[in-house]
């Protein structure tokens, strides 16, 4: 590049005659008033030329940096929707947090640490709760239709009257300790160790949906 630019400012070019005073001047671009502009040495052209490719390199990196500023981190952008407002819900300690009675449809609850968190009557429809930890909560009244509890510990939680229809619970979820009176576990995917788990202590009619727990569990 530096040689092409350097050929074209070092070449000669018969001088132009003047313009008529009738015309407006024209504004001529800064390339071709280089290109046409006399060079008396080489190191003036030399120096010309550093001082093209300096101002290509700025105009690349100013490109760049404009490019990089339009995108946001997803680690940053993700805030938590509903009531709760525009504090962050993923990968959260929120030990005893209390979001009872709260809208949080499709809240981002990804390996957040909910132990003791009180979810009393949420509404919680596709909510993600993938590998959380929900130890000691209380979801109980709450709709968990078509949540994610895929890989999380929902161990000793209170889970009577939750309706879990079409929730997602694959991997090592498990529900070891909790109170499942009166949930409804219509088409959540279980392991069948957990299945049969839930069929020895499942009990009670879902009060929103009428549908037995050990019927949702097709338990034998």
């Amino acid at each position: 590049m530096a040689h092409l630019l350097n050929v074209s400012l070092c070449t000669k070019i018969p001088p132009k005659p003047p313009l008529s005073l009738t015309k407006p001047s024209l504004s001529i671009p800064r390339f071709l008033s280089l290109s046409r502009s006399r060079c008396p040495n080489p190191q003036q052209a030399l120096i010309l030329n550093k001082q093209l490719l300096e101002d290509f390199a700025k105009t690349g990196l100013l490109a760049l940096l404009s490019v990089s500023l339009s995108f946001t981190d997803p680690a940053l952008a993700f805030k938590g929707g509903g009531p709760y407002g525009s504090e962050v819900t993923r990968g959260q300690d929120l030990t005893g947090k209390d979001f009872s009675g709260r809208t949080l449809i499709k809240q981002d609850f990804k390996t957040s640490i909910l132990r003791q968190a009180n979810f009393k009557g949420a509404k919680l429809l596709g909510a993600s709760f993938f590998d959380s930890d929900l130890t000691g909560a209380d979801l109980s009244d709450a709709d968990l239709r078509s949540a994610d509890l895929s890989l999380a510990n929902v161990a000793k939680v209170n889970l009577s009257n939750a309706n879990l229809e079409g929730a997602l619970a694959t991997g090592n979820t498990s529900f070891r300790g909790s109170n499942i009176t009166g949930a409804d576990f219509t088409d959540v995917p279980l392991r069948e160790d957990q299945r049969e788990y839930l069929c020895k202590v499942a009990d009670g009619v879902n009060p929103t949906t009428g549908n037995a727990t050990r019927d949702t569990l097709l338990c034998n």
